[in-house]
């Protein structure tokens, strides 16, 4: 689409802040009121539009595209987005753990044993772990505790929250960020931790490089939204 407007502004409007292009509403893909719940979040969104130059990157504007599906995708049903989100509490990638070699296993307890620890004191469950990748049931109460965390948040936050699990395959790191336990950066590298080890055993491949840097991206960004919704 070609850039067909001037001026973005930020109007407040009830119950949060609208985006206005020449001082018309945005509308959202569902033809709702792009309105943000923070005025901080409002700007944000504001300045991706107005850093559109003659065609609109919706690449570049990741902020509008998860406001976008926290109003039309998850606020109709917020605990049926909540609770698909929770179903990764029953494969958490940092349960799964390689049995060799011993380096990558060092490196794997390191990492992810802190963020394990976390979570048992933060939420009071308990987690199995398992060398391998057949699956390991977890505890029904650590997933019923786990799914009552996620499900205590609003829309806004479940947007942020979504790419943060299903990028990281981790319900523990996402919450990690949620919680300000971890930064963004940070938490990133531990769920891409054997993939990187793959990498310095055998070198970088171009296109998993660029894939990951896509990932991470959208990854800082749901991290942005969640500081931007403080």
């Amino acid at each position: 689409m070609k850039r067909f407007y001037k001026q973005v502004s930020v109007e407040p409007v009830a119950g949060g802040h609208a985006i206005r292009l020449d001082g018309r509403p945005v509308k959202t893909p569902a033809r709702a009121d792009l309105a943000l719940p923070t005025s901080a979040l409002a700007h944000a969104v504001a300045a991706e539009w107005d850093a559109q130059t003659e065609e609109i990157d919706p690449r570049r504007m990741p902020l509008t595209g998860l406001a976008n599906a926290a109003i039309d995708r998850i606020a109709p049903d917020p605990a049926a987005f909540a609770q698909g989100l929770a179903a990764y509490a029953e494969t958490d990638l940092l349960c799964y753990r390689a049995d060799g070699p011993a380096p990558l296993v060092a490196r794997q307890a390191a990492i992810w044993d802190p963020l394990l620890d976390w979570a048992r004191g933060r939420y009071d469950v308990h987690f199995e772990t398992v060398a391998g990748i057949v699956h390991r049931r977890q505890p029904d109460e650590t997933v019923q505790r786990l799914a009552a965390a996620v499900a205590a948040h609003d829309a806004f936050h479940l947007a942020a929250l979504q790419p943060l699990v299903t990028i990281a395959g981790s319900l523990v790191i996402a919450l990690a960020v949620v919680e300000g336990r971890i930064d963004a950066e940070k938490a990133f590298a531990a769920a891409h931790l054997d993939e990187m080890w793959q990498a310095e055993q055998w070198g970088e491949d171009a296109l998993a490089t660029e894939a990951r840097e896509n990932r991470r991206a959208d990854f800082k960004a749901a991290a942005r939204l969640l500081g931007l919704l403080a």
